[in-house]
């Protein structure tokens, strides 16, 4: 009887096995010891990126290592040192220093403080009033500015027409002014005042030659409001300045100009009468040769009149009583 009946159904299974484990650890053998094929791969944008920024090593150079060491307990953390940011705020550092040493020397170099004002263009004015006024000695030019230095002198002289200012570094004030001239010197109330070719009256200064004397037995009944918030107001109107730059070169000597509101211009004439012209400027040279031709008429006849009207020429009128 052979060995294959001799030898049980578990035998058999068992030596299967055992010959199939040996035939799979055969094959693994085999299998490590094989050569592995090389792989190939296509080169991507980032590999060539990559070899590009890689720089080259030079002959002789150190190679640096990083090595782990081991830390002696769990809890212990690594120390790491932050990198400061000093470029934006290094910048702004510099740059707020910079401009801190300019605001001080800005204010305080007397190179840049002004010492007074040039002042052109005064008449009647004295640079030492208009620098008192403006108020700039001593002051930085950085404070100072032409319309708030303009607004203040006009505010304070009503006499002025015009005021122009330049400001310059370091420390120039240019001022140029244009002064109204006076015409008229109006007294009234036991004071007088100077009026200018506009109808604006102003503060006298000293004494002005060839104005026009007038004496005024009230106020004028003239409201006439001013260009601007800078223009005063004109005190009579600019007719009845022409008016009476008319009328003055028929004035008697040493005889002022009347102003009474009823009757408007006119003077005591010394041969003992009270002459009117009105305020209008119109047909002055008419007025008068109707006034010459009434008082040849009236003397003829031997008329004592106390009152003679010319305001409207083309109806004159007298009085010979009050």
């Amino acid at each position: 009887m052979s060995r294959k009946k001799e030898l049980s159904h578990a035998e058999l299974v068992r030596l299967r096995r055992a010959t199939e484990n040996v035939r799979l650890m055969e094959h693994a053998a085999n299998e490590a010891t094989r050569p592995i094929p090389p792989i190939t791969r296509r080169a991507t944008k980032q590999d060539v990126v990559r070899s590009k920024r890689k720089p080259a090593r030079a002959s002789g150079a150190r190679r640096r290592f990083q090595i782990a060491l081991p830390m002696p307990r769990k809890d212990v953390r690594s120390i790491s040192i932050p990198r400061p940011h000093m470029g934006g705020r290094l910048f702004s550092f510099f740059l707020s220093v910079v401009l801190g040493i300019i605001l001080y020397l800005a204010f305080n170099l007397p190179q840049l403080r002004v010492t007074q004002a040039q002042i052109t263009g005064v008449q009647m004015l004295s640079l030492e009033e208009v620098n008192s006024v403006l108020n700039v000695a001593g002051r930085p030019i950085f404070l100072l500015t032409p319309e708030a230095l303009e607004t203040r002198l006009r505010l304070h002289y009503p006499e002025l027409i015009s005021v122009q200012v330049a400001v310059a570094l370091p420390n120039l004030v240019s001022v140029n002014i244009t002064e109204r001239l006076p015409v008229i010197r109006w007294e009234q109330g036991g004071g007088y005042t100077w009026i200018s070719e506009d109808g604006v009256a102003f503060r006298p200064r000293g004494e002005a030659s060839a104005l026009i004397f007038v004496t005024a037995l009230s106020g004028p009944n003239v409201e006439i409001s001013g260009g601007d918030a800078l223009t005063p107001a004109p005190f009579i109107s600019v007719e009845m300045v022409q008016a009476l730059k008319g009328l003055a070169g028929h004035v008697p000597p040493n005889t002022p100009i009347l102003y009474d509101p009823s009757f408007g211009f006119g003077w005591n004439d010394p041969r003992g009468w009270r002459v009117s012209f009105g305020t209008s400027a119109r047909d002055v040279e008419l007025k008068i040769r109707v006034y010459e031709s009434m008082v040849s008429s009236l003397t003829q006849r031997g008329i004592q009149p106390v009152l003679i009207n010319v305001t409207y020429p083309t109806a004159p009128y007298y009085r010979i009583s009050q």
